[in-house]
């Protein structure tokens, strides 16, 4: 029987066998091959961990981003814009349709961030303002917003038709290798992205007359109004801002799917997940890290159980961490999380 020759998994050298059909043992390729199946997990159909941890963390700043801009809207108002994945939509339709019209991907992304802030203002015109003024502690408002999330999709859906359309490339060609795992120039640019305006929206809160402002409204309107503080206008830049951070949202998002009016379903879904898991509700920036935990642990569903686990395992999450800390893992109700008080000792 004549010798016969195979190529292993990795192209390369082939590795004989013998009569019995086994390597023989002086064969080099089958040492080589034996040492390239101990550093390759991804050859048992696993992926390195750190390739799904750097690719949960990049979609996880994008989710972070959506779950912030809720949670922007909700600092001043007290209110849930369930609208939010429409306007990041907006941005995305109207960048893909200038860029294809041969307007420069700069120019097109400036004008849909214009467009999703126009809408965004609206929403809080339409939907969130005349709420507040009947009761504002009523629940009106969750019907309104779903409802002007309806209008506008249909609405894009009748303007730009309901098919998908390409969306411009922002970076192509460039990949960053970190030990063993690829982390792509857009991947990058999302991370960078988020923790610079998570950080930015946090300094703002902190230590401006917005962030002070934002608050006292959100705590009474009434006595914000009585010192002076003009609580529309406050609210309008509220929204206008949380409209801007769900438009760079989609904007990142844009070049790895496709632009579409349905684009806003599934991610303000994932963004509100976000937000819930690290409990924007209190503090806006912790849905940013919300949104970092939600998109490794989708990321690594995908890789280790199957690519349909990424659909139904961020829902898994969320009921876990809400029995654990009903507020969020990091609200200010966690105890690992609590600020804490200096202690008073009397004399």
């Amino acid at each position: 029987m004549p010798e016969l020759d195979i190529v292993t998994w990795n192209p390369g050298p082939t590795v004989h066998l013998n009569p019995g059909g086994y390597p023989t043992e002086a064969s080099p390729a089958r040492r080589s091959s034996r040492l390239r199946r101990r550093r390759r997990p991804e050859e048992r159909g696993k992926p390195p961990v750190l390739q799904f941890v750097l690719s949960g963390v990049a979609i996880g700043s994008i989710y972070g981003l959506i779950g912030m801009a809720l949670a922007i809207s909700f600092y001043v108002t007290r209110i849930i814009n369930f609208a939010q994945g429409q306007l990041m939509m907006v941005t995305v339709m109207v960048t893909a349709e200038l860029a294809s019209s041969g307007y420069p991907v700069w120019l097109a992304a400036l004008a849909g961030l214009a467009c999703s802030c126009i809408v965004g203002i609206l929403s809080y015109v339409i939907a969130v303002r005349p709420i507040l003024l009947s009761n504002r502690f009523s629940f009106g408002w969750l019907v309104s917003t779903l409802g002007f999330a309806v209008i506008v999709e249909n609405a894009a859906a009748y303007i730009w038709g309901p098919t998908s359309q390409a969306f411009p490339p922002i970076l192509n060609g460039i990949s960053l290798p970190i030990g063993g795992a690829v982390l792509t120039a857009q991947q990058l640019l999302a991370i960078v992205t988020a923790a610079v305006l998570a950080a930015g929206f946090e300094v703002v809160r902190r230590y401006t007359l917005f962030g002070k402002l934002g608050m006292a409204t959100a705590a009474d309107p009434e006595m914000a109004s009585a010192i002076g503080a003009n609580t529309t206008v406050v609210a309008i830049v509220a929204f206008a801002v949380s409209a801007v951070y769900a438009g760079i949202a989609g904007l990142l998002i844009g070049p790895s799917t496709f632009a579409n009016p349905y684009l806003g379903d599934t991610f303000g879904t994932y963004g509100f997940i976000a937000m819930m898991i690290g409990g924007g509700t209190e503090r806006p920036i912790a849905a940013m890290f919300g949104g970092l935990l939600l998109g490794v642990c989708a990321e690594g569903a995908n890789a280790l159980i199957n690519s349909q686990a990424s659909d139904w395992f961020p829902f898994i999450v969320l009921v876990l961490i809400l029995i654990v800390s009903p507020k969020g893992l990091f609200s200010t109700s966690n105890p690992l999380f609590r600020p804490r008080r200096a202690a008073v000792t009397r004399g």
